[in-house]
């Protein structure tokens, strides 16, 4: 095994020596962060059979319940749908002006005819594509996702192939598309954490655009039809995203609201009807803004750790993050927080500034909280010949004790 490809697990000794802002014991693998002990947080259970909470800010899990079991998205597909046409967009393939064409496919399949949700688009039209895309999220029609489909890819079953792809880019791996419209097909499965994290991917790529989601009316062909989202008429700072049913399947929905900054994503879905499906999400946003507190761990750019490097002119090189670390704890939990940093290490020579070389891991008792890169704060360049043997022959002595701290963290 080579020295650059062992896992290592260091903690800060330039973290240790400064003053830390919340009680903490330091040992040689783990930094322990001692929660404090606020007012006791009501414990939840949500009634719907598949549910997912989700910090945006933080990437926290706050609740989930079967929320890697597959399940038909219904309507929520159109989260997928939307994403591509906002890369088509970003990309300058499309306009807002460009105009798309409803094909008889499109206006039997998805319009009228049907009997789905549609913008009930005339066939043959041209529609500017800023239109069809409140058809397409404000009033969920399928003949609009059936015709952006056909405009970018020719047809649905490619679209659906360009969809899978742009979801495994993202790395939603159990999520598989089969149309653009959610109608259902035996093959076409989300998972409720892989929708929150195409929600979130799609909340802040393309905020403008996503404000769509939050519209609450829209009117074409002098049909006025409103959102079909109901967390966006409580009040709970809600801005989109989706909602979907199926017989069989049951009524799901995929939202997003925002209080005092901080932005949650929920998904529900397997409910009896649209009524339980409403007050399920809104107690879950609900509950997700009362019972947490939100605990500031690091600065932006603050170094909190080391990692060690293997013939450099340094030892060690200073890690930081890109952004500030923080974690939403449940209000009154006794729960400990441990944090690691892991990386394949030594580092080889050279490191430059800004690489990505380790990474932080936050647990809460024996939960994964958070997991985000650590980077090199300065650059080492290669030492001298004689620094690098020696470097090599401590490699060689003491390499051992490396693999043991590996064994450790992976267990």
């Amino acid at each position: 095994m080579s020295a650059a490809s062992r896992s290592c697990v260091q903690t800060s000794s330039s973290a240790a020596s400064r003053k830390p802002r919340f009680p903490a014991l330091w040992s040689l693998a783990t930094l322990f962060l001692l929660a404090a002990q606020p007012v006791l947080a009501q414990a939840f259970q949500s009634q719907a059979p598949i549910a997912f909470l989700y910090d945006s800010q933080s990437g926290a899990v706050l609740y989930e319940k079967a929320p890697d079991e597959p399940v038909a998205p219904a309507s929520m597909a159109k989260i997928a749908t939307a994403l591509v046409v906002f890369q088509e967009i970003a990309a300058g393939r499309l306009t807002l002006d460009s105009e798309i064409g409803i094909s008889e496919n499109a206006w039997r399949k998805g319009g009228a005819p049907a009997r789905g949700t549609t913008m009930f688009a005339a066939v043959r039209s041209r529609i500017k594509l800023s239109d069809i895309l409140q058809g397409l999220i404000v009033q969920a029609g399928n003949d609009a996702a059936i015709a952006l489909a056909e405009a970018i890819a020719g047809d649905e079953p490619t679209f659906a192939r360009i969809m899978n792809e742009r979801v495994r880019a993202l790395g939603l791996t159990k999520s598989v598309f089969r149309n653009a419209t959610g109608m259902p097909d035996p093959e076409q499965k989300v998972t409720a954490r892989e929708l929150a994290m195409l929600a979130d991917h799609v909340v802040k790529t393309y905020p403008d655009l996503y404000r769509l989601f939050g519209q609450r009316e829209f009117t074409w062909n002098k049909i006025r039809q409103v959102n079909r989202n109901p967390l966006l008429t409580m009040d709970l700072g809600a801005d989109g995203l989706q909602t979907g049913d199926l017989d069989g399947v049951g009524f799901g929905l995929t939202g997003s609201a925002v209080e005092n900054g901080q932005r949650l994503i929920v998904v529900v879905h397997g409910l009896k009807t649209a009524r339980d499906r409403a007050t399920e999400a809104q107690k879950l946003l609900e509950w997700g803004f009362r019972a947490f507190e939100r605990r500031q761990l690091f600065t932006d750019g603050e170094i909190v750790g080391d990692a060690s490097v293997y013939g450099g002119e340094k030892g060690r090189v200073p890690l930081r993050t890109k952004g500030a670390v923080a974690l939403l704890m449940p209000r009154g939990t006794s729960d400990k927080l441990s944090a690691r940093i892991v990386y394949h290490g030594p580092l080889a020579v050279p490191v430059s500034e800004g690489d990505p070389v380790a990474q932080l891991v936050i647990m809460r008792g024996d939960v994964k909280t958070l997991q985000l890169p650590l980077y090199a704060a300065e650059t080492v360049k290669p030492g001298s010949l004689q620094s690098r043997a020696l470097d090599a022959v401590i490699e060689l002595s003491t390499g051992w004790v490396r693999q043991a701290l590996a064994r450790i963290t992976r267990s």
